[in-house]
């Protein structure tokens, strides 16, 4: 009885602690990180959040990789990010990130022309929207390759360099279908779940072992953005 009071005692006070560090964090937040002359690899850059996250990065002074097997969709990127002046933007189209091999291949060729990748961004993703009973086993499997699989894929080619150097930072970019279900999406939703428990799993792991305790994970959870994946949305 004694340890359950204590333990309740313990969780009171750290609740009590992270309260008041949220509010001292609202007005007075840690400043940016620098990602000045960071080489950053973002999957999906052909549109949506994958292609605005180029342009920011450039924009801040690192160095993009951008992957997107939608060769029209990526070289459009190419073109807005010269449109504003920036030349640090790599194009790597036609890459089927899906696929293992395909990334070894990816892995040796940014390494050759571009350098070590310090920042990981998996943000590709697909997501059909309709009833269970009405996905077929192809599209399921697909779903988890590029959702899923694709990080594992990536992390396992770049994440080496960076655990050498102890120095790098991991972006997965999950969903809002990762932390409640949602009707009409349950291999998606399934699918990113599994991003935030390998991300959190991950950090946990490589937070334990000092030698890579400097490499940074950051987990995002967007609701509904207009990428053009989600069509028709409807919400209250």
């Amino acid at each position: 009885m004694a340890i359950l009071l204590l333990d309740i005692l313990i969780v009171l006070f750290k609740s009590i602690v992270a309260i008041f560090e949220a509010i001292y964090l609202n007005f007075f937040p840690p400043p940016e990180e620098s990602v000045l002359g960071e080489i950053a690899l973002i999957t999906g850059t052909g549109h949506g959040i994958g292609r605005e996250l180029a342009l920011q990065y450039c924009a801040h002074g690192a160095t993009v990789v951008g992957v997107d097997i939608n060769e029209k969709g990526n070289a459009e990127t190419a073109q807005l990010v010269k449109e504003r002046g920036y030349t640090n933007f790599h194009t790597f189209t036609r890459c089927d990130i899906s696929q293992r091999q395909n990334v070894t291949e990816l892995g040796k060729k940014v390494k050759a022309k571009v350098g070590d990748v310090t920042i990981i961004v998996n943000n590709a993703g697909i997501m059909p929207c309709h009833p269970l009973k009405n996905t077929s086993e192809e599209e399921i499997r697909k779903i988890f390759d590029v959702n899923v699989f694709s990080h594992f894929w990536v992390l396992e080619t770049f994440l080496p360099s960076m655990m050498e150097k102890n120095h790098g930072h991991i972006v997965g970019i999950s969903s809002m279908a990762g932390v409640v279900g949602l009707p009409n999406l349950v291999p998606y939703c399934a699918s990113k779940f599994a991003v935030r428990g390998y991300m959190e799993a991950l950090a946990e792991e490589l937070r334990e072992d000092a030698r890579n305790s400097k490499i940074k994970f950051t987990s995002i959870f967007p609701f509904m953005v207009d990428t053009g994946l989600c069509k028709n949305p409807k919400i209250k």
